[in-house]
């Protein structure tokens, strides 16, 4: 489930409160269930997965997957993997963890590991949404934000795209603020 912390130290853990939070930046989050079958937790485990393996990743939960592809419009997706020794972890921490837009929405369905976002919210305060397994998040296009795996450096995930133009980050000039 994802946890909201705010600029004065609070963390939040009640959906409702953290959507009451981030209603007015029209970001919606939403936590899916999807039965894990050993095989599934298996290839999860790992840090390196084949493309093979990605494929049997998303037959195994393709029901589930399109129905949030059909949900939030979008036309395709792909499955997104950071680890520890990830050939360009550094470089993809480095591209999304200052604040950008995007001409397309972000929306972003964790399978396994954990995510931080970083949004503005319109008092000007920041706040750090922490993001774990099952959890689908949908940011608009063009909203400021930031992106970082968590301290664990290992995330998969299920990347949506409502367009052709991807996620190409625009850089704004905003400093980050880590509370």
């Amino acid at each position: 489930m994802a946890t909201l912390k705010l600029n004065n130290g609070e963390i939040l853990t009640e959906e409702s409160q953290i959507m009451e939070i981030l209603a007015p930046l029209s970001i919606q989050l939403k936590h899916y269930d999807l039965e894990e079958s050993p095989s599934f937790a298996a290839l999860l485990a790992q840090d390196v997965l084949s493309y093979l393996e990605k494929d049997h990743i998303s037959q195994l939960h393709q029901q589930e997957l399109d129905f949030i592809k059909q949900k939030g419009d979008y036309f395709c997706y792909d499955l997104f993997m950071l680890h520890p020794g990830s050939p360009n972890l550094y470089t993809h921490t480095y591209t999304y963890s200052r604040y950008h837009t995007h001409e397309d929405a972000e929306a972003l369905y964790v399978l396994s590991g954990e995510a931080i976002f970083g949004f503005v919210l319109p008092n000007g305060s920041q706040v750090q949404l922490l993001l774990q397994a099952h959890d689908f998040i949908h940011i608009p296009s063009q909203y400021e934000h930031w992106f970082s795996p968590a301290a664990s450096l290992n995330i998969k995930a299920v990347r949506y795209f409502s367009s052709a133009r991807g996620w190409m980050p625009e850089y704004t000039n905003t400093e980050v603020k880590i509370y």
